[in-house]
């Protein structure tokens, strides 16, 4: 079989899962993947599915199998990290928490976040699971209203080994996966493993880069008492790729990118007093670049290097009593490039030299440095006490996520796009900050067995606490201030470095919850729960440049109820749920085009309360008419997400952005022997929109829904032919039937034109495995 069986007895944490009761290598561990005795919708991708997956996907990409949930990505495997969204009942990416094996992972902003994707490869991934509208109380988060989605890595395995798997695919993909194990010595064991993955652009110039390597070393006391240490370091390069409008596309096509080479007869010389001594001189006349030179795709560029340490510790300290902590450092660091034109930039230029600021006089196209960078440390501790028929909860977090963000624009040598960067000519400065969010959060449960263990209630409640500051230059305004006066315009001093800060506490947060056992197959659950979360995008808003400070934006509340039925049988398994979620100062982001890169810059806006309702279904079925080699899995999500106030002119009433009604996957998976498994499968997204207006007068703001279908096939195991059990190989194809439309989009506040990126072509790749 494919890499599974590298992995057969890699997971210290499987053997505890309940067994196995529809089972297969596309879908296995169904209890977990339903969510068993949970009083919540909880569902999960499993390992199977994980290492059936596209090689190198995106750990954010593989929550589109799950019941309703709106993931689009760029391209077919979602490195790229200004082209992804995900949607979930009433609530976005921003808005949903992640959690690495007890490590919470912060914001999943692009800059200066903590994107789960940068932290997780397939190969050493146990589990997803995701609770769309009600996670546990214990589990850390200051940006969930409700979501949470825990990853959960392997153990290190008890035998010595590893595994080697090569990739190739469209794009001109390679990707290498190696990964060794020490085995079990005297309690000790560890593995290490790097991932690299090379491509090209699916569309227009540029490449992706991405080394990724994962460390995890485990050491058993006893039965009961262990600790780990793990380490994760992401190095990512990548170049941009252009969004545009409906009608933008439709003119230039959907393979549209930025120019791969530098357009000719955009540089001319021109005069300009570059020294200021007043005297135009031989070495006054500059290169200068303009207009179509900012298309030029070298100018626009990624760079992150992120690092992750943690160390998980957990106990039983007296009989019944048991305890869990985990101690965690991130280090991030990197850049962005887009350029600046020549206008925009002199205008700017001329503010700040009027004010005194030690500038340069731009040279042509400008070098558009965005430095994004921090630190994020802190520590969980849990406790549980078993007595009698309770079981009880209670702990903390405690957080410090420091994040330091520049923006400055520097020359380039001759004025040109492709010439060397002058970073001592600072044409002009923007910002200059450094935000820090302090977190506490404490919970307290109790889970109350009755009816001779047929009921569980869950009675639990936490709170949050979050100190937010920004420090510094916030953005023009701090520099120079530029006033229209009837003499024409003048400039100003700007406000300086500022302080701003704002508490956000919460009240005390609810969150109850039953299971019923109506047999050993079937169970009824029903949950409520409050949240609360620190306003998505705080530092877009508390980083405006004004004269006062601005009242602090209040914090996103939601209330959250849900009520399912979840059967697990010996050929079938499936949950329904029925949800409704309130939302109170929903922040939703609407997007302005910058007139120096032509591309969307966002910003946040509150829209006052939205209510959602629907239902999620979701099941597997392997009929014993085929003789369990042949089963089908579906997910079927209805979802009715509405804005309850009017705010800038968008009604009350409308969908949310981005957010279908309807969306349905399926697939058919296929095991005629132990060496082959085939799958097809297939996702409906339905009608959305790029607004928040649903209006016939903003069509080209319409998405229409699609289907996307994807196969792959899986060759290794034990077989009579030959080939040695511990190779497998594997091909995915994305996009069978080469679906051409806009998948991703800006979502726009002003009823204009929103900027989309499109979905990518068929797609296919081939993976090699050796187990050793």
């Amino acid at each position: 079989m494919a890499p599974a069986y590298a992995q057969e007895d890699d997971s210290a944490d499987e053997a505890r899962f309940e067994a196995v009761v529809v089972e297969g290598r596309r879908v296995s561990q169904t209890d977990l993947a339903i969510g068993q005795d949970e009083a919540s919708n909880t569902v999960a991708v499993t390992r199977k599915e994980l290492l059936s997956a596209p090689s190198g996907i995106s750990g954010l990409k593989m929550l589109e199998s799950l019941p309703g949930f709106n993931v689009q990505t760029d391209g077919a495997l979602g490195l790229y990290e200004f082209g992804n969204s995900v949607t979930v009942r009433a609530f976005n990416l921003q808005q949903i928490g992640f959690v690495l094996d007890g490590v919470p992972m912060g914001r999943s902003d692009a800059f200066g976040g903590s994107p789960i994707f940068r932290y997780v490869d397939n190969e050493n991934l146990g589990s997803v699971v995701a609770s769309p509208g009600a996670g546990d109380v214990s589990l850390p988060s200051y940006a969930s209203l409700g979501p949470i989605v825990s990853y959960n890595t392997i153990a290190p395995s008890d035998e010595a080994g590893g595994m080697l798997s090569y990739t190739l695919g469209d794009d001109d993909l390679q990707r290498t996966f190696v990964k060794l194990e020490t085995g079990d010595i005297n309690g000790f064991s560890a593995y290490i493993s790097r991932s690299k993955t090379d491509s090209d652009l699916w569309r227009g110039p540029g490449t992706i880069d991405r080394e990724h390597i994962e460390g995890k070393m485990r050491y058993e006391f006893d039965a009961d008492t262990f600790v780990t240490a793990s380490y994760v370091s992401n190095d990512f390069f990548d170049y941009d790729s252009p969004s545009n409008s409906r009608a933008g596309f439709e003119a230039v096509g959907t393979d549209y990118g930025y120019s791969e080479t530098l357009p000719e007869g955009c540089i001319s010389p021109v005069s300009v007093d570059f020294n200021n001594d007043g005297v135009i001189n031989d070495a006054d006349y500059v290169p200068l670049q303009t207009g179509s030179c900012t298309g030029y795709y070298q100018d626009r560029v990624n760079i992150r290097q992120d690092s992750l340490y943690a160390l998980n510790f957990e106990s039983d300290l007296v009989e019944g009593l048991s305890t869990k902590a985990t101690l965690y450092y991130e280090d991030k660091d990197g850049f962005g490039v887009s350029p600046d034109g020549y206008d925009n930039t002199l205008s700017r230029y001329q503010d700040q030299v009027d004010v005194g600021l030690d500038v340069t006089h731009p040279r042509g196209v400008q070098y558009g440095f965005s430095g994004v960078g921090g630190t994020r440390k802190g520590a969980v501790l849990g406790f549980e006490w078993e007595l009698a028929n309770h079981t009880i909860e209670a702990g903390g977090w405690y957080e410090e996520d420091e994040y330091h963000r520049t923006q400055k624009r520097l020359n380039n040598a001759d004025g040109s796009a492709d010439g060397a960067v002058l970073f001592d000519e600072v044409a002009y400065y923007r910002r200059d900050y450094v935000s820090v969010r302090d977190t506490m959060q404490y919970y307290l449960k109790d889970t109350i067995s009755l009816m001779e263990d047929r009921l569980n209630v869950e009675v639990g409640a936490k709170l949050l606490d979050i100190d937010y500051s920004l420090d510094g230059y916030r953005d023009y305004a701090d520099y120079a201030i530029r006033v229209d006066t009837p003499g024409g315009g003048d400039t100003l001093p700007g406000y300086g470095p500022q302080s701003v800060s704002a508490s956000y506490t919460s009240d005390l947060l609810p969150n109850v919850g039953a299971v019923y056992d109506l047999s050993d197959t079937d169970q009824v659950f029903a949950s409520f729960s409050m949240n609360y979360a620190l306003p998505r995008g705080a530092d877009d808003i508390f980083s405006t440049a004004t004269s006062f400070v601005a009242p602090a934006p209040d914090a996103e509340e939601s209330t959250n109820y849900e009520i399912g039925l979840r059967t697990n049988r010996a050929t079938f398994n499936g949950a329904v749920a029925a949800f409704y979620t309130s939302f109170d100062n929903r922040l939703v982001t609407g997007n302005v085009i910058n007139p120096a890169t032509l591309q969307p810059e966002s910003f946040s806006v509150n829209a006052g309360s939205t209510t959602a309702y629907g239902v999620e279904v979701s099941g597997v079925w392997q009929p014993e008419m085929f003789d369990r080699k042949l089963y089908g899995d579906v997910n079927l999500t209805y979802n009715n997400a509405t804005n309850d106030d009017a705010f800038l002119g968008n009604p009350s009433g409308s969908l949310l952005a981005d957010s279908p009604e309807w969306i349905f996957s399926g697939g058919v998976t296929w095991e005629p022997t132990e060496w082959f498994v085939g799958n097809l499968s297939t996702k409906y997204t339905g009608d959305r929109y790029a607004d928040f207006r649903e209006a016939a007068d903003s069509p080209g703001n319409k998405m229409e829904g699609y289907f996307l279908w994807s196969a792959y096939a899986d060759i290794g195991g034990p077989n009579n032919f030959g080939l040695p059990e511990n190779v497998s190989l594997r091909v995915n194809v994305d996009n069978i039937f080469d679906e051409d439309t806009l998948a991703f989009t800006f979502t726009t506040t002003s009823g204009g034109n929103a900027f989309f990126r499109p979905l990518n072509p068929r797609t296919v790749q081939a993976t090699l495995t050796v187990a050793f």
